[in-house]
């Protein structure tokens, strides 16, 4: 098992540095990613005569696939320019890190996933700016995935296996799977036979499909993701199960935030839809446009949470 759990790793860091491809349909300006933002460094405002200073926001690492971060960038240099606010990206690996950044007031924006969003609306004063409508719906599912060439065809038949979660806070890659263990009896210690966190949906998907890993609970916007730009990373994948809808990932924003460049921001996110390189950009990340958030839509999370931790 030491072995298999070593492998797995090594995989995980070859993924890192694999199939990233570069689009460069609106990098015309280069945005810089800071990896290490120090520990004392305060929000970045612009000077009054709009010189230098910039607006932190952050992505996780684990809310887009490695590949279409790209699309991301995209995103916000089209922000940039609708809204003459100048942004710095901060990256991330896990929801926790970008929790704090937050909390801290390090950031002023953030792309973040449903259960950190609820983890982080019980400690810090955070609004949503914007939710994505994908498919119609500001709602998302959890897939819980197994390789087709395995005999595993429901989730009882992942007891004494390897599985994978992306993240301690996400809803989808790690939440609803407790729920289902709990509702069947089982925690995850005395059902699988190890777990590890994988830091990405894409990543714990390309482990099922190399057989690294028996099964994972992954973001179902992210298989789809892949499903349409790059099929041949899902192939190997079969779906044993789909959760329920739950309120999709948010676009949030500390409550301090100066009101009227979250007015701007806001703004330009529910009009992207609406210019034509906005459109593309969506279209490229299975957004079919932004549209105002409500806090309800993530209350069966909470629910969930508390079934899982009563």
């Amino acid at each position: 098992m030491k072995l298999i759990f070593k492998g797995s790793i090594l995989f995980v860091f070859l993924l890192i540095f694999q199939n990233c491809k570069e689009k460069n349909q609106l990098q015309t300006v280069p945005i810089k990613i800071d990896f290490s933002i120090g520990e004392n460094e305060n929000l970045k405002w612009t000077n009054e005569d709009g010189s230098s200073k910039k607006l932190n926001v952050a992505i996780s690492a684990i809310v887009s696939p490695r590949e279409g971060i790209v699309y991301y960038k995209d995103l916000i240099l089209f922000l940039e320019r609708k809204t003459n606010i100048p942004f710095k990206i901060i990256q991330r690996k896990t929801y926790q890190e970008v929790n704090l950044l937050l909390s801290n007031n390090k950031v002023s924006l953030a792309f973040i996933c449903s259960g950190a969003y609820i983890d982080l609306k019980k400690v810090s004063e955070i609004e949503i700016i914007a939710v994505p409508l994908s498919n119609g719906k500001p709602f998302y599912k959890s897939y819980i995935i197994a390789n087709k060439r395995s005999d595993i065809n429901s989730f009882n038949d992942f007891k004494g296996r390897l599985f994978a979660f992306t993240d301690p806070l996400s809803n989808s890659g790690r939440l609803y799977a407790l729920k289902r263990l709990k509702e069947i009896g089982y925690s995850e210690i005395d059902f699988f036979s190890k777990t590890i966190y994988s830091n990405g949906h894409d990543t714990s998907i390309q482990l099922v499909s190399k057989n690294v890993i028996d099964g994972a609970s992954v973001d179902g916007l992210i298989y789809e993701y892949l499903k349409k730009h790059n099929p041949k990373r899902i192939e190997n994948i079969k779906i044993i199960e789909k959760s329920s809808d739950f309120g999709i990932p948010p676009i949030v924003a500390p409550a301090n935030l100066d009101k009227e460049w979250k007015a701007k921001i806001k703004l330009s996110l529910l009009n992207m839809h609406k210019d034509s390189i906005g459109k593309l950009i969506l279209g490229n990340l299975l957004i079919d446009k932004f549209i105002e958030g409500n806090d309800a839509n993530y209350n069966s999370i909470r629910d969930m949470h508390n079934f899982v931790n009563e």
